[in-house]
């Protein structure tokens, strides 16, 4: 299917809000969310803007891995809730305007699927072909995914006497992508969740599912991902798939396919490593850079754009200057894992500082893409200062100050994982206060997001970096047509004066409005623009109308 023939691209703009169920909002009072906690918040995510759910693993788990070490991709996880009540969710949120896209974890199941505790309990199982085994393993095992927890990517099941592939915990077999009733199971995941109502998958690990090994060297690594896609568009014309491919833009290139006949859209983990780096550095210039270079995808395909997410915010891309991030942003060993990544959400790496926390969002709702919100982002949560690992960014949702955030009536004890405490705890941080209050990051992200929804050229329009004078501002705009958005975000902790160059941006005559505050704009050959210490401006320029 070509992607003229999809039913629309409404993925390119799309508002994404990532979350957790078991974290997000517990109706029975058990300890943990479910899927009756977040019909009851549905009105909260719409009243933000969020036009697309994504949902973190909800299906029948081992529960050893927060989800993704499942055990029946056909169901929902007992704690949870059931099919049924998933339904409803569909329902609900389709009947407010939100998309819902699931994770797609096929990279590896738990080793309590039935797949593998048949596989491994002879040799001549019908499932043994699914999972990939060796007499022993090779003298190069290659690195695990988790350095820190597992050594090697093989291990002995001695009920075989064979060894079996796990790039991740050695209780996360690996699944046979070279056997082709496997590629046919996954296909009919996909339409299993499809048929519900699902409007697309978010996809773990991309370039595990590419390269699976026992296929022929001469084979084709991208074939089984170009099945994949053809197949969603068959079975729902506006389905998407969303992909976590960790590798810079030139490596991620090919995962695109040709034409859209891959991934529609792709986590830009390039840009949100490099935007912390210009943090740091209160520079603009190293995101600027890799911005500027950023390659131009084709028009059914674009990048996700977020500041944290739930897994670790991996620095493996920036090189050399790793170290440098590491030392400002997670000065604490506890607050880094795997020498890779830092296990803290936005506003703690930014000190609470609301100037910069504010910044940072600006742009993320700036930059072209579709934004995407990790659930507690837009009111500033924080981590359990004595946790360590990914589970630090896992935390409950905060509701309110009252008993556990508003998140749950049970005892604390028995809650799902540890609220954040200090200075970012529910007592301080919370929806019910922020709501209350006009200047609070909450309504400065609704804000952001309805401006997002409302200025197209944002997703659609050409991008480009506007040099100027002053070295701390990134100035970008994103032109389409007789119309251009301007961003203007200062990274110093001093206030400043920008000139605007407007007619290398905009039409000669051209009405400019400010898409956040309420300014007069004169308009001429430069727009000279005051900016506060890490301050921020939102432009339109619009060609005006014949007299």
């Amino acid at each position: 299917m070509r992607p003229a023939d999809r039913a629309d691209l409404w993925w390119r703009a799309a508002v994404i809000y990532c979350l957790d169920i078991e974290k997000f909002q517990d109706s029975d009072g058990d300890g943990v969310g479910d899927i009756d906690g977040l019909i009851e918040r549905i009105e909260y995510l719409a009243g933000l803007g969020v036009s697309c759910l994504w949902l973190m693993p909800f299906q029948s788990t081992a529960n050893r891995d927060d989800g993704y070490d499942i055990t029946d991709y056909y169901g929902v996880d007992s704690r949870l809730g059931d099919l049924g009540r998933f339904v409803e969710l569909i329902r609900v949120a389709h009947d407010r305007g939100m998309r819902i896209i699931i994770d797609l974890v096929i990279n590896h199941t738990s080793d309590q699927h039935p797949w593998f505790v048949s596989a491994r309990s002879d040799r001549d199982s019908p499932y043994r072909d699914f999972y990939v085994w060796r007499d022993a393993p090779p003298e190069d095992q290659g690195e695990n995914v988790f350095p820190d927890t597992e050594e090697g990517i093989w291990t002995k099941d001695d009920a075989t006497g064979q060894y079996y592939l796990h790039h991740f915990y050695s209780h996360q077999p690996e699944l046979n992508f070279a056997n082709p009733t496997v590629r046919a199971e996954i296909a009919r995941i996909i339409g299993f969740w499809l048929q519900l109502g699902v409007d697309g998958f978010r996809i773990d690990s991309v370039p595990f599912v590419i390269e699976p090994p026992g296929v022929p060297d001469e084979a084709d690594p991208h074939a089984f991902m170009r099945e994949l896609h053809r197949f969603a568009g068959r079975r729902r014309g506006s389905g998407m798939l969303l992909g976590e491919v960790g590798l810079d833009h030139t490596d991620q290139l090919p995962y695109f396919g040709e034409s859209g006949t891959e991934l529609d859209l792709q986590l830009d983990f390039l840009i949100a490593q490099t935007m912390f780096l210009s943090f740091v550095r209160h520079d603009p210039q190293p995101l600027a850079e890799v911005l500027s270079q950023r390659p131009v995808v084709d028009l059914s395909q674009g990048w996700a754009m977020f500041l944290r997410s739930h897994d670790e915010l991996s620095l493996e891309l920036l090189g050399d200057t790793k170290q440098e991030v590491f030392e400002t942003l997670a000065p604490d060993p506890r607050q880094r894992v795997y020498d890779r990544g830092i296990v803290r959400r936005t506003a703690t790496m930014l000190e609470g500082d609301p100037r910069r926390v504010r910044l940072a969002h600006s742009l993320l709702f700036s930059l072209p893409g579709a934004p995407l919100i990790y659930y507690g982002e837009e009111i500033g949560m924080g981590e359990p200062g004595d946790t360590s690992g990914r589970d630090g960014m896992r935390t409950p949702m905060q509701w309110s100050s009252g008993r556990n955030g508003g998140f749950s009536s049970a005892s604390e004890s028995a809650l799902v994982a540890p609220l954040t405490a200090g200075d970012f705890g529910p007592e301080h941080v919370n929806v019910y206060d922020q709501e209350r209050d006009p200047g609070s990051l909450l309504n400065f992200v609704r804000t952001l997001i309805a401006q997002y929804r409302a200025t197209p050229e944002i997703a659609w329009g050409d991008f480009a970096v506007i040099d100027v004078d002053e070295p701390g501002v990134l100035v970008h705009s994103c032109r389409s047509g007789t119309a251009a958005f301007i961003a203007v975000h200062n990274f110093e902790d001093e206030p400043c004066t920008v000139e605007l160059p407007l007619t290398r941006i905009v039409e000669e005559d051209a009405d400019i409005i400010d898409l956040l505050e309420s300014a007069d704009l004169d308009v001429a050959e430069t727009l000279t623009i005051e900016l506060g210490s890490y301050g921020h401006r939102w432009l339109r320029a619009t060609a005006r109308s014949p007299k």
